[in-house]
């Protein structure tokens, strides 16, 4: 598994993604969904671009079960947060539904972002 590489393509899509859905906030000017927008941005391409770029300029990162720990993480917990956030905000998800869901996926991608900042500090 080349995480380097799959941390920018999946990073990739999430910015095709946040593009999208800021064009159509801005075409409907609903700005409901900001938040989403945001999220989109940050945890799904900014971060995993990072990611991708220091695994692949820190080779050593990569090699260690720590690091492909942190991917399925941040895979599994940013995606239920972003849906989730969506489902939310987007009135398809009760809040009661989404105070069980959210915390959950928050602590995922924490878990995730953990392990991250255990193996820099062992390995870079």
């Amino acid at each position: 598994m080349n995480i380097s590489r799959l941390y920018l393509v999946i990073g990739s899509l999430y910015l095709l993604v946040g593009v999208f859905l800021g064009m159509y906030m801005g075409g409907t000017q609903d700005f409901t969904l900001a938040p989403v927008h945001a999220h989109i941005n940050l945890v799904g391409f900014t971060l995993m671009t990072v990611f991708g770029i220091a695994y692949r300029v820190m080779p050593g990162l990569a090699a260690s079960r720590l690091a492909t720990a942190h991917f399925w993480l941040h895979q599994i917990g940013g995606l239920v947060l972003l849906v989730g956030l969506f489902l939310l905000l987007s009135k398809q998800m009760p809040e009661s539904t989404a105070a069980m869901i959210m915390p959950v996926s928050e602590i995922i991608v924490f878990l995730g972002m953990a392990c991250w900042a255990v193996n820099v500090v062992r390995s870079a």
